[in-house]
């Protein structure tokens, strides 16, 4: 049963793009677990902007360096599993201009990371707001 959470837990992810011959595209990953598709997410670090952290776990969880931007394109609510319940989380969603793919990272090996095109991207991910944040993301690039 999912517990009424007395704060809102906060996340901070980053939706990494790029564009491919005119068209944009977004670097989903895969979650460890149970195998989803989604964006790299984590919680805010220490001493980081929101923005600077959700650029350290995309290239920790999807392996791309590039260029974040500061405001955060909108955000999305998920439930996070846990081993007795579930929190609800609010995740801030900062763009990613993705420069760089690295040959290793972190989380390689761990998680797929797979470029789709924004459509195709927005019907891989199970909540419906970052669908929506995926399919706003051309306006804004």
């Amino acid at each position: 049963m999912p517990r009424t959470p007395k704060e809102e837990l906060s996340q901070v992810a980053a939706l990494p793009f790029r564009i491919k011959n005119g068209k944009v595209e977004v670097l989903l990953v895969t979650s460890r677990e149970t195998k989803r598709w989604l964006i790299p997410k984590g919680w805010p670090m220490k001493g980081k902007k929101p923005h600077k952290a959700a650029a350290q776990e995309a290239e920790e969880e999807a392996g791309v360096k590039g260029e974040i931007m500061a405001e955060p394109l909108g955000s999305y609510d998920y439930w996070k599993r846990r081993a007795t319940h579930f929190d609800l989380c609010r995740v801030n969603v900062y763009p990613l201009a993705v420069s760089k793919q690295l040959k290793s990272w972190r989380e390689k090996g761990q998680r797929e990371a797979q470029w789709f095109e924004v459509e195709e991207a927005a019907l891989q991910v199970l909540e419906p707001a970052l669908a929506d944040l995926i399919r706003s993301l051309p306006q804004h690039v």
